[in-house]
């Protein structure tokens, strides 16, 4: 899993309910449109992520429609699933400051 894959679940994650849209994404995990929507197509392509246009009248909105992405039942699984491994994965913070490996001793 990528670092901008994580960003991703994770935004979602923090309200599995809430849709969401590229802003409102490039906002929320500090990613360009350019990595964004790359990594939104291929959650989409696995089944991880449904999307669908809102319908608005962009003139009476003053902004063009939206595509807003939720994470599918199948996609909040495999979205838990694959950050909780991450964070397994990750080094833990030492009291000093540092990082450390998971079950290092510390001294």
């Amino acid at each position: 899993m990528t670092i901008p894959v994580a960003k991703v679940l994770s935004a979602f994650l923090a309200d599995p309910e809430a849709p969401r849209y590229g802003l409102d994404l490039m906002t929320l995990t500090g990613l360009p449109s350019g990595t964004l929507y790359p990594v939104l197509h291929r959650l989409q392509a696995a089944g991880w992520l449904a999307a669908e246009w809102e319908e608005v009248d962009p003139s009476a909105a003053g902004r063009p429609a939206r595509r807003y992405h939720r994470l599918t039942p199948e996609g909040l699984r495999a979205a838990r699933q694959a950050l909780a491994e991450l964070r397994a994965l990750a080094p833990q913070r030492s009291p000093r400051g540092g990082t450390e490996p998971t079950g290092a001793p510390a001294w």
